[in-house]
């Protein structure tokens, strides 16, 4: 079902992307609305990652914009930087998690808490009560507040996704774009995973890229369908599943 009366955050219009002459996107459309959990799926090869890649700024577009609209002001993001666009409230979360391994759960957010407030030597600059708070509440919400002195290379996989999706939450973006968050998940840790989504989503909006399609139907309000690099169709998973062209380019794989 479609939000209503919710602003508009991001929005893609004609978006285009090349590598050698080959378009891994062609005049891309997509919106997200301030507190929605979208979710991206398609065949391998359709664009989906790319899309996250364009609106992060780490493939650049040959045509078309890429929009935030964060607190009244609408900025163009297409030319900006990686680091200019998250500062501006975009976070990405890559497939693979990326944490320091050798650190703490709670040393690798104290790190990104520090790169938050542009405190310089990052590793030896102190916390203050309103920064540990919160990690605190970050921990709470990404579930290991009883692990926060473990070592990062000592969690499960999943934990791993967690604090790195905990770790970019304390950048506070308004969106964060996640690729494949629950890939190689246990069916519990996956649970968990579609719950804190929802949880975030109370304060931001969340884009997936997802192909665990037992997860978008059990999670998702709206999804978006994409093929060869366009917008093939939008709506509710049962919508979609009912979408003849969704079924042949899938074949199939979503009719059951």
């Amino acid at each position: 079902m479609r939000m209503k009366n919710r602003p508009l955050v991001l929005s893609c219009r004609k978006v285009s992307v090349s590598f050698d002459g080959f378009y891994a996107l062609r005049d891309m459309d997509f919106s997200l609305q301030q507190g929605e959990l979208r979710f991206l799926i398609g065949p391998n090869g359709a664009g989906k990652t790319t899309l996250l890649d364009a609106i992060c700024g780490k493939v650049k577009p040959e045509s078309g914009r890429v929009l935030f609209h964060g607190n009244g002001v609408v900025t163009d993001l297409t030319r900006m930087k990686e680091h200019e666009i998250a500062s501006c409230g975009i976070g990405r979360k890559f497939q693979a998690p990326s944490v320091f391994s050798a650190l703490t759960v709670r040393e690798n957010m104290e790190i990104a808490m520090k790169q938050k407030r542009g405190v310089f030597p990052v590793l030896f600059a102190r916390m203050n009560g309103e920064d540990r708070d919160r990690i605190d509440s970050v921990l709470s919400l990404i579930g290991l507040t009883e692990k926060a002195s473990f070592k990062a290379g000592a969690l499960s996989h999943g934990e791993k996704q967690w604090l790195e999706i905990g770790v970019i939450l304390l950048m506070d973006p308004q969106v964060l774009l996640l690729d494949e968050p629950v890939a190689g998940m246990t069916d519990e840790e996956t649970e968990k995973t579609g719950l804190l989504l929802q949880e975030i989503i109370r304060n931001r909006s969340v884009v997936v890229v997802e192909h665990d399609m037992e997860f978008v139907r059990q999670f998702s309000s709206r999804v978006t369908v994409m093929h060869e690099g366009t917008l093939l169709t939008e709506g509710t998973m049962a919508e979609v599943q009912r979408n003849e062209r969704v079924a042949e380019v899938y074949l199939g794989k979503l009719a059951g």
